[in-house]
């Protein structure tokens, strides 16, 4: 037995499924979960001493890589310092302007401790703001475990085979209208019948909790538009995209402006935390200067800020890790492309940026349906070979790829050649 299966055993007598996130449950792909031991640069290690190339990233705040100089520095001398005050620092002042000079749109930013409580507080903020109930989200999209947004959601769900949650009343629900990602038709249906009612849409402006999703060309315009016309809110949920596909995030990359956007893990370096911000007129209306309230004892926590400035510092400060990156993940993506596209059974490569997903279909993906339509024990056998050679990949068919600057093209080179012998 592995260290990997002991610690398993040991966590099942204590931890619900063995696991404290189902995105990390083995299940689907009939494997034990991997105990991860440390992370440096582009690898992993686990318990056993095994060394995984990673394409999770920590699902996707380590675009440096794991364990960067910079970033361990700075969580040191903050450790030096004390780990919680429960008061204001000055480093969350840094972080604060740091995003509002870097970004468009954002002109107050609020920090809190993950992306679900971004989304959550970004969600009553706009409800606060319009006086008004409804939202509307996309199936496939996920936006956190909060109530009210467990409908149809994204990754996790779908891989479990769960298509909302048990423990979540109806009525948590019953303003939450559902729409079909890169279907404005779908959206326009909901605002032609609740005109005067939908408070805000949430939108993953690439949906990358069901594979990777790119929007359709229009589609992002299109939300704008509606929301401007209807007088509702328009949120990019960015926990993935923001810092991701550039430094202005999804707004910068598509030329879009949203109202309100919600960032996760990326702005601490794989640090807990989140943070939503927008327009001054919208974000007045958090307490303690407006009637919305949202409060979180550990939020802007001086490490992870720390560590979350060091990041964005050396993200702003050098542009060309962008340009890098996503070239070589143009290279790769494109090269894994090449490989199943020779095949008759029928594949999808779908990527952006740094970001991609292997599809196991015939059908062009473009939206929920079409994601589900991937035959999943196709994946789990091209999963199960890929961590023998030691790739680990995320386990399940509807998780993103995660490419960073610390992946060499040699790596990269070693994992097309893997590919080329599973499918040859």
């Amino acid at each position: 037995m592995t260290r990997s299966e002991e610690l398993f055993e040991k966590a099942c007598r204590v931890i619900p499924g063995g696991v404290n996130s189902p995105v990390r449950a083995f299940g689907s792909v009939g494997e034990t979960p991997r105990f991860i031991a440390s992370a440096d640069g582009s690898h992993m290690t686990d318990a056993d001493g095994k060394k995984y190339l990673d394409f999770i990233s920590s699902w996707g705040p380590m675009i440096l890589g794991h364990n960067h100089p910079a970033v361990r520095e700075a969580v040191i001398r903050a450790c030096e310092k004390g780990l919680s005050y429960g008061a204001e620092t000055e480093c969350e002042v840094e972080m604060a302007e740091l995003i509002c000079s870097s970004v468009r749109n954002i002109e107050l930013v609020r920090m809190v401790n993950s992306g679900t409580e971004a989304v959550m507080s970004a969600i009553r903020t706009a409800r606060g703001y319009t006086g008004r109930d409804k939202i509307v989200k996309f199936m496939g999209c996920y936006h956190g475990h909060s109530d009210a947004l467990l409908v149809q959601a994204g990754s996790g769900v779908m891989t479990a085979g769960i298509p909302d949650s048990a423990g979540v009343p109806a009525g948590c629900t019953k303003d939450t209208l559902s729409a079909v990602y890169n279907d404005l038709a779908s959206v326009e249906a909901l605002f032609s019948q609740f005109p005067e009612e939908i408070a805000a849409v949430i939108v993953e402006p690439v949906a990358a909790n069901m594979g990777v999703v790119p929007p359709a060309p229009g589609f992002l315009e299109g939300l704008r538009s509606l929301c401007t016309k209807y007088g509702a809110v328009l949120i990019f949920d960015e926990v993935i995209t923001g810092f991701r596909l550039g430094f202005e995030g999804a707004q910068g990359y598509f030329g879009v402006d949203a109202d309100l956007v919600t960032y996760g893990k990326i702005i601490g370096a794989g640090m807990p935390v989140g943070a939503y911000g927008g327009k001054r007129e919208i974000m007045s209306k958090v307490a303690p200067v407006g009637p919305v309230y949202q409060a979180g004892t550990l939020s802007g926590n001086p490490v992870a800020m720390q560590a979350g400035i060091a990041q964005l510092t050396i993200l702003k400060n050098h542009p060309e890790i962008y340009a890098e990156l996503n070239e070589k993940a143009d290279w790769f993506y494109g090269e894994l492309a090449r490989v199943t596209g020779k095949l008759a059974q029928g594949y999808h490569m779908n990527h952006i940026a740094s970001l991609g997903c292997l599809y196991f279909t015939k059908e062009a993906v473009v939206d929920y349906a079409s994601a589900k339509t991937s035959d999943t024990k196709a994946f789990a056998d091209w999963f199960k070979y890929m961590l023998g050679k030691g790739f680990y990949f995320g386990p399940s068919q509807f998780e993103a790829m995660f490419l960073s600057a610390a992946h060499t093209k040699e790596e990269l080179q070693a994992v097309v050649r893997a590919a080329e012998e599973y499918f040859a």
